[in-house]
């Protein structure tokens, strides 16, 4: 769709509004709630809770909402940490994902220099305590929004766990969770303003777990079969194969136990594996290749080997004509206003970044539309192939900062980063508001939906009939 055509059809639907949605406006809706945002979102923070554990993040937000009138279904899709909240009548039905792990091996203060906290095992590098926190807020608002305006229509956010390599998403979507939903609205926290037209990689994870047999290394070092000989054989294969990969493809690994002591033969060693590609299919096709390397490190070094599959997920599926109207909302937003402290305490972490950091004033700016290819993946991935999904992200770190930094985790745990939260619930409550009172929009999008989906298509994860790994971060 053109940007022409978009504002004519935008500009039909204004006409076409309620009187009394007209004279409500959702904006001051969103201001009302910021300072549960800044609140819930530092309760968050603290916590940093990881995949599947995050028992007090995800009650803190149940608890939000019950104090709201929201209807409220715990436990789904047999993870207890995942929920959906629902407040409505009728149609249509909006949803919104809210996120809330944290990431294990990071952490720091809010600090604008490098400050660990002493014996704090995670922390959030991937801002998701403002994520889950941003669509609360917007949720609220919208319920608020449509109750005033007496709009037929319902909200629904649905808790999401364990995103970071748990996938707790696609475990909801294999669940049907999504079926009956018209649209999603999904954000993630960023260092720049957009609502591009971004298709994530597909990637499977899987933990290949080695064992051997225990000796004395230098006693008694012919009765040994070490299994880290076997994890180590096994990525010198894996490496030699990148040559012969396509180059969409991103293979990394971690060794996540390799032994106590250098003089004991390790009877047991474990890598934890990641494959992306643009393609899941590609990610299919290469998963035996390490499949393969596995049992060959485990026949050259005496050693046993088994795996399992962890986490995977589809790219996402972008909707041009939403991503094109949330483009535009975005762009009808006053930029964020931060007051002097917060501008110093950016220009120090700034100062972090390298010379060639970008200027501190760009997080004011909203970047033009575009289609393009993100080298992350996301389980936002196999939502957005179960309904329309539109994305938008905002500045909620300071310019140039990546994901999974300690700049990232400073951030999200500061009036800094809740500004940039409070503009992203702003713009997915003027995106609810068009999808609500805009049947051509609607009508539009599900078109393309479909037929970027493909009128056959069937459904079907990379996780296969697996349960939910509810302790893959123990």
């Amino acid at each position: 769709m053109k940007w022409t055509v978009l504002l004519a059809t935008l500009s039909t639907a204004a006409l076409a509004v309620p009187a009394a949605a007209q004279q409500v406006d959702p904006i001051a809706a969103v201001e009302a709630e910021k300072e549960r945002t800044s609140r819930v979102a530092r309760e968050i923070w603290e916590l940093a809770e990881l995949g599947y554990l995050e028992t007090r993040s995800s009650g803190l937000l149940v608890d939000e909402l019950q104090q709201e009138g929201f209807a409220i279904r715990p436990g789904v899709a047999g993870i207890p940490t995942a929920f959906v909240a629902e407040w409505g009548e009728g149609g249509p039905v909006i949803g919104l994902l809210a996120e809330f792990d944290a990431l294990p091996g990071i952490n720091q203060s809010d600090s604008p220099t490098r400050d660990p906290i002493d014996g704090k095992i995670a922390g959030h590098a991937c801002g998701h305590n403002l994520f889950g926190a941003g669509s609360l807020t917007a949720a609220i608002a919208i319920k608020n929004w449509l109750k005033a305006t007496g709009t037929p229509g319902r909200v629904r956010l649905y808790g999401t766990p364990a995103e970071e390599g748990g996938s707790g998403k696609v475990y909801m979507a294999r669940a049907g969770l999504f079926d009956d939903a018209d649209f999603v609205i999904d954000w993630h926290p960023a260092d720049q303003n957009s609502a591009a037209s971004r298709m994530s990689l597909a990637n499977r994870s899987g933990k290949f777990r080695f064992r051997g047999i225990s000796a004395h290394a230098a006693g008694a070092p012919e009765r040994g079969r070490s299994a880290l000989d076997g994890v180590e054989a096994m990525n010198m294969m894996v490496n030699m194969m990148r040559e012969h990969t396509s180059m969409d493809t991103r293979i990394h690994y971690v060794i996540t136990e390799g032994g106590k002591a250098p003089n004991v033969v390790p009877d047991f060693a474990e890598a934890f594996y990641y494959v992306r590609h643009s393609d899941a299919d590609e990610v299919r096709a290469l998963w035996p290749r390490l499949e393969a390397a596995a049992k060959g490190a485990a026949m050259g070094t005496g050693t046993e080997v088994d795996w399992e599959i962890i986490h995977g997920n589809n790219p996402t599926l972008p909707v041009e004509s939403l991503q094109l109207m949330m483009t535009e909302k975005l762009k009808q937003l006053p930029p964020v206003q931060y007051t002097p402290e917060e501008l110093k305490w950016a220009a120090s972490i700034r100062e972090t970044l390298g010379e060639d950091a970008p200027a501190l004033a760009e997080a004011a700016l909203v970047q033009d539309y575009e289609v393009e290819t993100g080298y992350g993946s996301t389980d936002v991935g196999d939502v957005s192939r179960a309904v329309p999904t539109v994305s938008v992200r905002t500045a909620t770190w300071v310019p140039g900062t990546s994901a999974h930094s300690w700049q990232a985790v400073a951030a999200s745990g500061h009036s800094y980063g809740a500004k940039g939260t409070q503009q992203a619930a702003k713009a997915m409550v003027l995106a609810a508001v068009e999808l609500y009172t805009n049947p051509q929009l609607r009508e539009t999008a599900k078109a393309e939906f479909i037929a970027a989906r493909g009128e056959d298509y069937v459904y079907e994860s990379l996780l296969g009939d697996r349960a939910p790994p509810l302790d893959y971060r123990r």
